[in-house]
């Protein structure tokens, strides 16, 4: 056998190599991390306290702003630290922890996500019904369905992750550890992965895609049936909060994902990964606070308490 260095850590290149451009994106990014802490914190007390948001709606958005706080401290306080340290390294086990906690994230939210599009589905098409559907039962199951699909598509993600043999270069393009990045510099074959990636992303994140459209095309059509205006804006902004964290997750996600070999390009791959690993955390509860009068509300009783 030939004999080969193993790489013990690796260095993350970050968004820029200039100092003061470092400094000032640490205090960019460290106010957004601290709003995207106590944004979703405050949405979760908001929906404990107030009786009229212990709906299966809210529920749902109480575990989705759960889950953006744990998806966002996967890789900010890495990425501040690193803005401001000298020596910009992880190791090897480190990353691959981080690259499991994200894929575990990423997973669970698009369920998550899919989920909440069935919700919506059920209380605008099936509204006599509604209550026999999402009861706290079936809310409940589907939480935990989403954090057991998402933690399995980790799992199964990261433990090919284990063969692989790492010999240089150990320099990392992004703020983080990323599985597609972190392939590119096995010196072993790297299909069984690719494979497993693709699969997954096939069916599950697909699957999870496919559930949600085909939830708003049944919505889009019942909305347009409703004669009166009032009413058809009323059902629609029930749904139009989530519909927009929808889109601004998924598709920053799958343009990351999804985008062809040729059109690749390091600093749009940074701004991708930017918005949908630590802006979308942020703008959740900001979008939900906005668009929804009844979380509006609580929020006024609970600054006025």
């Amino acid at each position: 056998m030939e004999n080969q260095t193993t790489v013990a850590e690796f260095v993350l290149l970050g968004l820029s190599d200039d100092r003061t451009i470092q400094v000032f994106l640490f205090l960019v990014f460290l106010p957004i991390y601290l709003i995207t802490l106590v944004g979703n914190m405050l949405i979760m007390l908001v929906i404990r306290i107030d009786p009229q948001l212990h709906t299966p709606m809210y529920f749902f958005l109480s575990n989705l702003s759960f889950l953006d706080i744990c998806y966002s401290s996967v890789t900010v306080p890495k990425m501040l630290e690193n803005l401001l340290a000298t020596k910009k390294t992880i190791s090897l086990s480190g990353c691959v922890v981080q690259i499991f906690f994200f894929i575990f994230m990423v997973g669970t939210e698009i369920f998550l996500l899919s989920a909440m599009a069935y919700d919506r589905y059920a209380a605008i098409c099936n509204p006599l019904r509604y209550s026999i559907i999402i009861s706290h039962r079936v809310c409940v199951q589907m939480v935990l369905g989403a954090w057991i699909s998402g933690f399995l598509d980790s799992l199964v993600n990261t433990l090919f992750l284990i063969d692989l043999h790492f010999c240089g270069p150990s320099y990392i393009n992004h703020f983080s550890c990323e599985l597609p990045l972190l392939l590119q510099l096995s010196c072993t074959s790297t299909f069984a992965n690719e494979m497993v990636i693709l699969t997954f992303s096939m069916t599950l994140g697909f699957a999870s895609l496919l559930l949600i459209v085909a939830s708003y095309v049944r919505i889009i059509g019942t909305i347009l049936k409703i004669s009166s205006s009032e009413g058809r804006q009323k059902a629609f902004s029930t749904c139009a909060s989530h519909l927009s964290v929808v889109l601004l997750f998924c598709g920053t996600a799958f343009i990351r994902y999804m985008r062809p070999a040729s059109g690749y390009s390091d600093t749009l791959d940074k701004l991708v990964s930017i918005q949908y690993s630590i802006l979308t955390p942020m703008l959740n509860p900001i979008i939900y606070s906005l668009k929804n009068k009844e979380v509006k509300t609580a929020v006024r009783k609970l600054f006025k308490k």
